[in-house]
């Protein structure tokens, strides 16, 4: 292949190894006691391995719609003239990095938070590209725990043994990833119905889709007070969660009066991406204050 360094950067999808590696050690912190730079700089490469990983067969996997879909159209492997590329280079470097991130994660931590990394990257890399994607859309839903794992594979970097605040915090990792991706598939419906993906909104419509999102946010909020309610979080965090999840659940609501609002829908995928922080800020917080959270 002629691929430039620019481009073999984009293969691993730098953006989503970043959010992954910052869920695993948002998860690494809210566990810890006390925790050193170096081993959540470990997790955080470890991590972003296994992400690229994945991202490279993402990447090979789905060259032939990508070409058809303006949004991706120019991603490497698309761009690229089939009859240069080589499938087993392409393979060999997403096995690299995937043997990097659990070789990396087993000798700094342990076997376990490995398993939880090569997990996730399979879940995203094989079952959610390779078998669901254009077969049904439950593809998000079963394929978008792979960030769900993140969260586990962070929290047992630890302890090996799971305990309640990481795994209520991968239930809300798991709820978050449909009501996040579909707005985008609505913005998005055109492209993803031109190249035969079934995507929710290409299955049932915008109205319904929006309906469903909207219930599953309401889930994915009540189920994020969960910590507070078991004494895992205190105020801080419980106050973050509601005012995060208020203004997703707002968009929600305008969404489902206009469900076919291309902009709107794209403003209600922003706002996934800001109540997911929002937690986070909102976990690390409520962790790290003198008076534990009040």
């Amino acid at each position: 292949m002629t691929l430039t360094w620019n481009q073999y950067i984009e293969l691993c999808k730098p953006k989503i190894g970043l959010m992954i590696a910052l869920t695993a050690v948002v998860s690494h912190m809210a566990v810890a006691d006390q925790y050193r730079v170096s081993a959540i700089l470990a997790l955080a490469i470890a991590m972003m391995c296994g992400s690229a990983g994945s991202a490279v067969i993402n990447h090979f996997w789905d060259r032939d719609i990508d070409r058809i879909m303006p949004r991706t159209a120019r991603r490497p492997l698309a761009m690229e003239d089939e009859s240069r590329q080589n499938p087993a280079q392409i393979l060999w470097l997403a096995l690299f990095f995937t043997v990097a991130g659990i070789t990396l994660i087993t000798w700094f931590f342990n076997h376990v938070a490995a398993i939880h990394l090569a997990l996730g990257t399979f879940l995203y890399g094989v079952v959610y590209t390779i078998w669901l994607k254009r077969r049904t859309w439950l593809n998000i839903v079963i394929g978008g725990s792979a960030g769900s794992f993140a969260v586990l594979a962070g929290a047992t970097s630890v302890n090996p043994e799971l305990c309640t605040l990481p795994v209520l915090m991968s239930l809300v990792l798991f709820l978050w990833t449909p009501s996040h991706f579909w707005s985008l598939a609505i913005y998005l419906k055109e492209e993803y119905q031109r190249v035969g993906v079934p995507m929710l909104p290409v299955v049932v419509g915008e109205a319904k889709t929006a309906r469903v999102i909207l219930g599953n946010t309401l889930l994915m909020v009540g189920v994020s007070l969960l910590p507070w309610f078991m004494h895992e979080l205190g105020a801080i965090y419980v106050i973050g969660a509601l005012l995060f999840g208020i203004d997703f659940i707002r968009l929600n609501l305008a969404l489902l009066k206009e469900p076919d609002n291309r902009p709107l829908a794209w403003k209600n995928f922003m706002a996934s991406m800001r109540y997911l922080g929002g937690l986070f800020v909102a976990i690390l917080a409520d962790k790290n204050w003198p008076a534990g959270g009040f």
